[in-house]
């Protein structure tokens, strides 16, 4: 208990004579024209030198100064700096107007004077009155950390009001003690860093850790037992990070395969052109995109709820003129639709390419679908595919409540399970046929608006899902929407749980072996046909 109360009055003592120090300074300019012209001329080493006892005490004539240094306005005429900018000079320290000599020497800066400046202006931020402002510094000051900003990071700290930026600025200072050539002081900066949930502070500590940097005993024992604590807390983000991946990757499948459930499952096609269909609602959804950015610029955020009915559209009208024309006289024969799809596909492909170009178009997400929300330090979940997987929960509702309680949906059924009967019944078996083969198409088109917030648009868009589309279906139960759920969601946790054992090419095969051998073993997939509809 003592030495916890001795080590914790060890660091915070620093940081309370850093504010006593600053509320003695009373300097109106802390950068002397001295100091500037150390910082602006001479060997690196000392122009570093310079800048950081500047930094111990910094005003708005050293920020000035940095600012010039880094845009290349920066001159030195004997023993002044000057600031000169379309012809005029300014003064470096007092920032007065003042008579550009005939003679004035560049200053050059080379890369690793360039850092120190960039570092030093970040610091600088750490002032601010801007809490974005003061965040981002202390951000980009993890990767420049170096004892020498000790007396600035004390400052900021005895400034700070702000809890969540204290306890940053407290890390940040931990970090930069860490290397320090006192062991006690490596020894307190690891016991702070060790309460941190931070991916970088597991960095951190294992670089030390592993490079050789560290040859106490003591030290690296502590360190030892600092990286494990660290990774303890930070397990479980990623875990988490794995299972929202899955289920994100999941939703995207059984979206994808849920029109085919429909044309493969209930109608008995074999649509090999079901990816091209969700790739003319990709276009569909770029176009509206296109559109709202020439004539409604300032409705540009809600493109994509306008896209969402015209991608449906646009892929059932195309889905009714291929059942039309060439599907409606293939029923009966899978291998001949499949191949005639398959003819199709290649059709559409091209059709693409040659009005939009074989690259990939740009669909931007709106600013309400970007970012994301951080649930763990290490664990951000993107605004776009939690969308995406409500959206997928949202059109499997609408597709059941369609199937199961409308009238529509009854002559479907009736169509698919007797098609001689529901004729018999007076209904028009060929126009439900079209109208369940463009229900199906609409609901890729879907699914294509929903992928373009995630992934490329191109002509070859579809061609990565139609075999795990497939399989979704046939693993779910052919004709059972739920397992069409099941199985995309299954697949897409366990595809991901695999990949990062195996990586993503043995992921696939391993996913694809197990396909085959659970069909072997159930080949009715996970929810079998009842009743007259598994005799049919």
């Amino acid at each position: 208990m003592e030495n916890t109360l001795l080590r914790h009055l060890f660091l915070r003592l620093p940081i309370a004579l850093a504010f006593v120090a600053s509320l003695l300074t009373t300097s109106a300019f802390a950068l002397t024209p001295q100091s500037a012209k150390n910082i602006a001329a001479g060997e690196n080493d000392d122009r570093i030198k310079a800048l950081s006892d500047a930094l111990a005490n910094p005003d708005e004539a050293l920020a000035r100064l940095i600012d010039a240094l880094l845009d290349d306005s920066a001159k030195v005429a004997g023993d002044t700096v000057l600031i000169v900018t379309d012809g005029k000079a300014i003064d470096a320290n007092t920032g007065a107007a003042t008579a550009l000599p005939s003679a004035v020497e560049d200053v050059v800066n080379n890369n690793r004077m360039r850092n120190e400046l960039e570092g030093a202006k970040a610091a600088l931020g750490l002032f601010s009155d801007s809490l974005t402002t003061r965040n981002n510094a202390i951000t980009q000051l993890k990767d420049s950390a170096d004892e020498a900003k000790l007396p600035l990071i004390d400052r900021a700290l005895a400034k700070e009001t702000d809890a969540d930026l204290k306890a940053k600025l407290e890390q940040l200072r931990a970090a930069m003690l860490i290397a320090s050539s006192d062991k006690q002081k490596r020894l307190d900066a690891v016991s702070a860093l060790a309460t941190s949930s931070q991916p970088s502070v597991r960095s951190l500590l294992q670089e030390r850790l592993n490079a050789g940097g560290e040859t106490d005993p003591d030290v690296r024992a502590a360190l030892t037992a600092a990286v494990k604590g660290v990774e303890g807390r930070l397990v479980w983000g990623e875990r988490l990070g794995v299972v929202f991946s899955g289920l994100s990757l999941g939703s995207i499948l059984f979206l994808v395969a849920l029109g085919l459930a429909i044309t493969y499952g209930l109608m008995g096609v074999i649509n090999m052109a079901h990816g091209e269909l969700m790739m003319i609602g990709a276009y569909a959804t770029y176009l509206v995109q296109n559109a709202f950015r020439q004539y409604m610029p300032s409705a540009f955020d809600y493109y994509i709820i306008a896209a969402i009915p015209v991608s449906f559209f646009a892929a059932a009208a195309v889905g009714a003129v291929l059942e039309r024309t060439v599907i409606r006289w293939l029923y009966g024969r899978p291998l001949e639709t499949l191949l005639a799809t398959w003819g199709i596909s290649l059709v559409l492909i091209q059709t693409m390419r040659t009005f939009f170009g074989a690259q990939n178009v740009p669909v931007e997400n709106p600013s309400w679908l970007s970012g994301g929300v951080q649930v763990m330090s290490n664990l951000i979940l993107p605004y776009n595919r939690i969308a995406i997987l409500f959206f997928s929960f949202f059109v499997l509702a609408t597709v059941w409540l369609l199937i199961s309680k409308t009238r529509l949906g009854l002559f479907v059924r009736g169509v698919t399970q007797n098609r001689s009967m529901a004729a018999c019944m007076g209904v028009n078996t060929a126009k439900i046929d079209t109208y369940a083969f463009a229900l199906g198409a609409g609901i890729a088109g879907l699914a294509g608006c929903a992928l373009s917030q995630v992934g490329n648009v191109g002509p070859d868009l579809g061609q990565g899902y139609i075999v795990d589309s497939f399989m979704v279906v046939v693993l779910g139960g052919v004709g059972q929407l739920a397992g069409t759920v099941y199985a995309g969601l299954g697949l897409g946790v366990l595809n991901k749980l695999l990949e990062g054992w195996t990586g993503a090419v043995l992921a696939k095969i391993i996913v694809l072996a197990f396909i085959v051998i659970f069909i072997q073993r159930r080949p009715q997939g996970i929810f079998a046909l009842k009743g007259r509809s598994a005799e049919a």
